[in-house]
């Protein structure tokens, strides 16, 4: 998605899925702790239903609207964590998990040698 986009102004947008069909209305952005950028946006999916979480990235920010390039029913089966509230790492590697999004994980440490250990003689 674009980011430069203020996630204030997404909310109250229209979002519709990957064959145009009307998902619902944005009610709230959830952006990474990391960051600081949008990354997942709460979509009102009817007058008395929930909210369902969609992520960002690959969705795109067209002619005022947001096109998810996912199946309202996918979106409308995502897992239900409220809005209002942070969400966790685990909610959101099962988001991540729930739209088949491979997240990377993070690189591994590299072997190094830190020098002498605390408390230990040097050998001379």
């Amino acid at each position: 998605m674009q980011t430069d986009i203020d996630p204030r102004h997404l909310i109250g947008r229209k979002a519709f899925d990957r064959n145009g069909t009307r998902i619902g209305t944005i009610d709230e952005i959830y952006l990474d702790d990391a960051t600081g950028a949008p990354e997942w946006a709460a979509i009102r999916t009817g007058l008395f239903s929930r909210d369902a979480f969609v992520p960002l990235e690959p969705s795109e920010l067209i002619d005022g609207t947001l096109h998810v390039p996912f199946e309202r029913t996918l979106i409308k089966d995502a897992p239900d964590f409220g809005v209002g509230r942070h969400l966790s790492p685990e909610q959101e590697l099962q988001l991540y998990h729930h739209y088949g999004l491979d997240i990377a994980a993070p690189p591994p440490l590299q072997d190094r040698d830190f020098g002498d250990l605390a408390g230990r003689d040097k050998q001379v």
